[in-house]
């Protein structure tokens, strides 16, 4: 099952988005939170004439650095074995949803995408082991973990550099049925478009990831509680490269979707 929030001409809501042909889906509104069985209103609208938000507003955004040895060396130029996978977060602020702008405010000079998989955290949960991962899941979604390689590395640490506004692109819905996706064999792309054109920039798999989903929730959840509806990041591969005002990225994931964001100045 797939949840999304969505702008309707009446408001706001969450509704399951249904149907297999990506050109005729339909949004089904859900009265509450995906966190519990749906329950229709009977109100329904062609997802095209709606408007797709963040499919979730997180109290948190929880985020793995450094998870594929590919990007630590061509980012850090050091071999993983010296820079471990870290962790950091982005606040709630950052996050958009799918078309919305990523806007580059003057003081960021040398702002890259990052497409990732993430996972919606479902319930409460501190302390999970790593073989419980699924239990405190509540589904799937594509993240752009925007980042300005020029802060990040002047600032020493990375809250500014990750946390702009705008700089937590976060969609395009929420896939509920983890089982139908192998979260071990998983194919990650980006494509940017600059200048009129685009090309296939990130071109990986979730096979690379140093750290698994069971150890990444273990390691958060043995600091911090994830509440329902945190998001965690699960790292980025390589392939990121810098965005200008103009510009377009488009993040794909098989089995959950793509996540497309403009790119504008602040």
């Amino acid at each position: 099952m797939r949840f999304g929030r969505i702008a309707h001409p009446d408001g706001m809501c969450f509704a399951v988005i249904d149907g297999t042909d990506e050109n005729a889906l339909v949004a089904k509104e859900v009265e509450g939170t995906p966190f519990t069985e749906p329950n229709y209103t009977g109100r329904e609208w062609p997802l095209a004439d709606v408007k797709l938000l963040a499919p979730m507003l997180p109290s948190k955004v929880v985020a793995i650095g450094r998870n594929y040895a590919d990007h630590v060396a061509e980012v850090f130029k050091e071999s993983a074995e010296h820079l471990p996978p870290t962790l950091f977060l982005k606040p709630p602020t950052a996050v958009v949803g799918p078309e919305a702008p990523i806007r580059i405010p003057e003081f960021a000079t040398k702002v890259e995408f990052e497409g990732e998989l993430a996972v919606v955290v479902g319930k409460p949960c501190k302390n999970v082991k790593a073989a419980d991962w699924k239990s405190v899941v509540l589904g799937y979604t594509i993240v752009n973990d925007v980042s300005s390689r020029d802060l990040q590395f002047a600032d020493g640490q990375w809250a500014r550099a990750k946390g702009i506004d705008t700089f937590c692109p976060l969609g395009p819905w929420i896939e509920t049925d983890i089982e139908s996706i192998d979260i071990d064999e998983l194919p990650i792309q980006a494509r940017l478009t600059h200048d009129g054109e685009t090309s296939l920039k990130q071109d990986s798999n979730s096979n690379q990831m140093i750290m698994k989903m069971g150890e990444i929730i273990e390691f958060i959840t043995a600091s911090m509680t994830l509440l329902p509806g945190d998001v965690i990041c699960t790292g980025s591969p390589a392939g990121t490269e810098a965005m200008v005002p103009g510009d377009y990225i488009e993040i794909e994931i098989p089995g959950i979707g793509k996540l497309g964001n403009p790119i504008a100045r602040a």
